[in-house]
């Protein structure tokens, strides 16, 4: 062993109370590259080494964050400058939708980097050899035994002391740990062929796995179950009517169970003759109305109803509420608009309920009384 260069010094203790002796000897006597090796964690090793925090922590802060500004400036960019649309009148930079994109993003890319820099700077692979492995000293501490190895590199490393600090402390046997030829040798093999090879052969067998099964294996027998269900889609022609029709229209005659429908379609002046508003005016139907207005009306009415448009010109401004012509309408004919639709506004009938709309009528009320106020109502 005289032409084996000194990796280090190592000891095997017996049990997990004299290794954390140990530890804590070790740490108190100044050493820094040191390292405990037990078959199973044991409780209290970070403390009796006196551990620093790992730096790993620091590349996932880094990247998280990364992933973080990268994606709102993403989001701010593309809704903002490159591609504006107004969506419900919202602003062009709306943060709140961003947050669900930014949180994953953030996740990912710390995740990401942290495994990648664990396995490829931290842990050093490919290259996966040490001093320490296959040797007796690895062997004993990997199964019943607990273990304790000072570097030579280390600047207090005198191979007599630390003999004699491991005979204090009891140990069972001591080691003298040496590099191996090829452990010196080495070269970093991240960038070589076979391991390149390697990974592009692990890449291809992944991509074709991927593209196999979900372009072929799932339209196979019995793997094609989700696809071909005994079900009538939209469009589909059908086997079972004569007339090839799947998509049927309802009998002439019939109403749905709980369903009333509309009688005044395309009349709107008689729906205001004929129509009254059986919600009662109350606070909890202004403030329904005040909500649905809120949400699918004041986008193009503005929130005061005097057709104040959220939409930066991108649509035509509605005329107000508060006109003559349409504060003498009937709460039946604003029924009938927001039923049916007018000019350019559509039908708000499958977004509102028939209550909510007789809500949202009695809102309109509400603003067009506060707009123009009598003398009585200010008493």
């Amino acid at each position: 062993m005289s032409d084996k260069i000194l990796y280090g010094c190592a000891a095997v203790f017996n049990t997990p109370d004299e290794i954390t002796h140990a530890a804590e000897k070790v740490a108190n006597a100044g050493y820094k590259k040191f390292d405990v090796h037990t078959p199973y964690p044991v409780h209290g090793m970070d403390d009796a080494m006196k551990l620093a925090p790992s730096k790993l922590g620091y590349v996932a802060l880094v990247f998280g964050l990364s992933g973080t500004l990268g994606a709102l400036f993403t989001l701010w960019w593309i809704s903002a400058v490159d591609y504006p649309i107004v969506i419900g009148g919202k602003p062009f930079f709306s943060f709140p939708a961003y947050i669900p994109v930014m949180f994953e993003l953030t996740v990912l890319s710390a995740a990401i980097a942290t495994v990648l820099a664990m396995l490829f700077i931290f842990f050093k692979l490919p290259n996966n050899s040490h001093p320490l492995h296959g040797t007796e000293y690895m062997k004993k501490v990997s199964s019943d035994k607990y273990g304790i190895s000072i570097q030579a590199d280390d600047p207090q490393f005198d191979k007599e002391k630390i003999k004699e600090l491991f005979e204090t402390l009891n140990a069972a046997k001591i080691y003298l740990i040496h590099w191996d030829n090829d452990e010196l040798n080495h070269k970093h093999k991240i960038l070589e062929p076979k391991f390149l090879a390697f990974l592009f052969v692990v890449a291809l067998i992944s991509s074709g796995t991927a593209y196999f099964t979900l372009n072929k294996l799932m339209f196979m027998v019995p793997f094609n179950w989700m696809m071909d269900q005994p079900k009538q889609s939209a469009q589909q022609k059908s086997l079972i009517f004569d007339d090839g029709f799947g998509m049927r229209n309802p009998v002439p005659g019939t109403v749905a169970r709980g369903y009333l429908p509309y009688q005044f379609k395309g009349q709107p002046d008689l729906a205001g003759e004929k129509l009254v508003n059986p919600v009662p005016i109350s606070n909890e139907s202004l403030k329904l109305g005040g909500q649905k207005f809120d949400i699918y009306c004041s986008p193009c009415h503005g929130y005061h109803g005097d057709g104040a448009s959220r939409l930066r010109g991108q649509f035509p401004n509605p005329p107000s509420l508060h006109s003559d012509k349409v504060r003498k309408w009937s709460d039946g004919r604003i029924f009938a608009v927001i039923t049916d639709g007018q000019n350019i506004m559509p039908s708000y009938s499958t977004q509102l309920s028939v209550e909510e709309r007789w809500a949202v009528i009695n809102y309109v009320r509400a603003l067009q009384r506060a707009l123009n106020a009598k003398e009585s109502d200010l008493q």
